[in-house]
């Protein structure tokens, strides 16, 4: 079984199963997955993982996601995108000043309605199907205002009616739900005419190259390849006190051994195996 984790980069027009298949297919495996799911519509960055890898996807730092976007001001669409277009205003320029700091009035926490097509489960369907088969009173109980958390918004181009700007947000933010408060806020419509994903927790897109996963989890790593008599222990999955591995502060902890590495949770002087025995390739 091939055991690898690397961030590809999605074109656009595709649903991400579909890319993981093409990926699938391409590098002859049977067991894969991807932490954050991209729409159709958009394009850019998605962590893929193959065999035990995908294991690891729980523990990853998956903030902040940075987006670019095209917002187009006029633009009426039930997805918020270039799909399902209804209609297209004429709206009116604004002054570029004026766009800059209503950009900036964003930063923060912001409140919002999830997209009608969006990949979030309503009664375990996502809501796209929902929105597919016109079930609007599903929708509007299922879609509850949440919140989002926007670190950081740059001002990039402004082109008449198309405005493109750069986002940091939190994990579980919508990008065009920005794009219509946005345009809200302008007094219009408005919908996504680009999106990409340039970055998540800080991984790009660097030619499909191999990441090693000792490097991309975030936890204290505690070396024991010349542990032998811990080896033995660990393999099997047995208990063990913290105490044994120098460990004296609750937390999360990944140990290394030479073939496989595990990730522990230590509570109150309990061990918890929270992924054990993945394979180093």
């Amino acid at each position: 079984m091939l055991n690898r984790i690397f961030v590809a980069k999605k074109p656009l027009f595709m649903s991400s199963n579909a890319f993981l298949n093409t990926l699938k297919r391409k590098y002859s495996v049977k067991k894969a997955g991807f932490s954050g799911i991209l729409d159709p519509f958009a394009c850019g960055v998605m962590i893929i993982a193959f065999g035990q890898y995908t294991k690891i996807f729980p523990f990853l730092n998956k903030e902040p996601k940075v987006y670019q976007a095209t917002l187009w001001l006029g633009l009426q669409s039930d997805s918020l995108d270039l799909e399902n277009v209804r209609k297209i205003d004429n709206v009116k320029r604004f002054e570029e000043n004026y766009i800059k700091d209503l950009l900036q009035s964003f930063t923060g926490s912001v409140r919002f309605k999830p997209p009608k097509y969006s990949a979030k489960k309503i009664g375990g369907i996502r809501a796209y199907k929902l929105a597919r088969k016109q079930q609007e009173s599903l929708l509007e109980a299922g879609l509850k205002e949440q919140e989002m958390q926007i670190h950081k918004i740059e001002f990039l181009n402004y082109a008449h009616p198309f405005l493109s700007f750069k986002v940091w947000v939190s994990e579980g933010a919508y990008v065009r739900s920005l794009g219509e408060l946005i345009a809200r806020e302008l007094g219009c419509a408005g919908g996504l005419s680009y999106l990409e994903r340039i970055s998540e927790g800080g991984l790009r897109y660097e030619g499909e190259r191999s990441l090693n996963p000792l490097e991309i989890i975030p936890f204290k790593r505690l070396d024991l390849r010349d542990k032998s008599s811990i080896y033995f222990h660990i393999q099997n999955g047995q208990k063990i006190n913290p105490k044994v591995l120098k460990i004296y502060e609750n937390g999360k902890y990944l140990m290394q051994f030479e073939d496989f590495f595990s990730i522990i949770s230590v509570k109150d002087e309990n061990l918890q195996y929270l992924a054990n025995r993945i394979p180093l390739c």
